[in-house]
């Protein structure tokens, strides 16, 4: 893929970054430039690009307003000690994207392709990328949608994939804390047959008023069950799961309806080298809370990009609570792990992290 670059002819100054380096939060501000490439049946990929950051036109009629054919990956870029960059497992995101377009019924963008474009723009916008201190990093979202202008249950013939940054700070402001959670027994994220594997803006949009109803009993997140049987526990709006066993088994719902997620697939393999037997089965809202309150699960954790590793805290439902395990060792232990190799602190002996500068 050739990729034509176009610099901002106005670019955020050093002082305003400096500014907006020292306390980014996460998703408010973005970098100086955009990646864009566009498919058509005849045509195929074409037009690659970096350009300045800026507004979308798109027509009323625009297929994605209307049909929600959109996918959408989330990944990091990392700046080491010695001041290179790097980025975290980028061909897992190419290819879940490459399953989640060929379920949204998309073109497929080369993974190669993918990592390319990603490559590029943190290439040419580098000075977004935080120093290591408080767990900064760039976050790099890549997305694609459907740009044809017509009306019509049917894929676009005309589709935009773009990648946008934005530099962000630590998930826990003052340090790593548990939460709670929700568990929504009237509502469920994805059922067999459906995009639960897909990273897709519906399912996100899905879990919004269970979120609420999760925010309105006081809790940090909602715990999804099965749609099926309404008893097997699923993941959380944003994250993956794992119970911490007595014997050091450590269980993690299994895939299907659930978001293969790179940050769990990653704490499989370090859990295993870790000396730690990893089940991907059912497991239900039962199993859950007779392990806590028999003493046989010890810890519960959550993960995804964002947050990398959380302890989970108590769990609450309509009529009823279970409190947490009250260990976080392993937990802790797992995270720091993960973030070392990330940011460079420990060998990387996965072979994960992918150098872009």
């Amino acid at each position: 893929m050739q990729i034509s670059t176009t610099h901002n002819p106005q670019p955020v100054d050093d002082a305003r970054l400096a500014e907006i380096l020292a306390n980014p939060g996460f998703g408010q501000f973005f970098t100086d430039h955009m990646f864009t490439v566009e498919w058509t049946p005849d045509a195929g990929w074409h037009g690659a690009r970096i350009e300045p950051y800026g507004p979308l036109t798109l027509d009323p009629a625009t297929a994605v307003l209307h049909y929600a054919q959109e996918t959408f990956e989330g990944m990091k870029a990392y700046r080491h000690d010695a001041g290179s960059i790097w980025s975290f497992r980028p061909e897992e995101n190419a290819a879940r994207m490459a399953r989640s377009s060929k379920r949204l019924a998309f073109p497929v963008l080369d993974p190669q392709d993918f990592v390319a474009a990603v490559d590029e723009l943190v290439r040419v916008d580098q000075r977004w990328v935080p120093d290591a201190a408080g767990e900064k990093s760039l976050y790099v979202r890549p997305f694609m949608i459907a740009t044809e202008k017509f009306l019509g249950v049917r894929p676009s013939q005309h589709v935009t994939f773009m990648v946008i940054a934005s530099p962000a700070g630590a998930y826990f402001k003052g340090g790593v804390k548990p939460v709670t959670l929700w568990l929504t027994e009237e509502y469920t994220r994805a059922g067999r047959g459906g995009m639960g594997a897909a990273k897709t803006g519906g399912n996100y949009a899905s879990s919004l008023v269970a979120q609420q109803e999760a925010s309105g009993q006081g809790c940090d997140q909602v715990v999804f069950l099965d749609a099926q049987e309404g008893k097997y526990v699923e993941e959380l709006g944003g994250m993956n799961m794992y119970f911490v066993f007595d014997d050091g088994r450590i269980v993690t719902p299994g895939t299907g309806t659930i978001l293969e997620g790179i940050t769990r697939s990653s704490i499989i393999e370090l859990a295993g080298k870790l000396g730690h037997q990893v089940e991907e089965r059912k497991f239900s809202i039962d199993e859950w809370r007779e392990g806590v309150s028999s003493g046989r699960i010890t810890e519960i954790f959550a993960c995804g990009t964002a947050a990398v590793v959380t302890p989970v805290g108590s769990l609450k439902w309509d009529g009823g609570e279970v409190s947490a395990p009250a260990s976080t060792d392993l937990t802790m232990k797992v995270r720091q792990a993960l973030v070392d190799i990330q940011y460079g602190r420990a060998e990387d002996a996965f072979g994960w992290m992918h150098r872009i500068v």
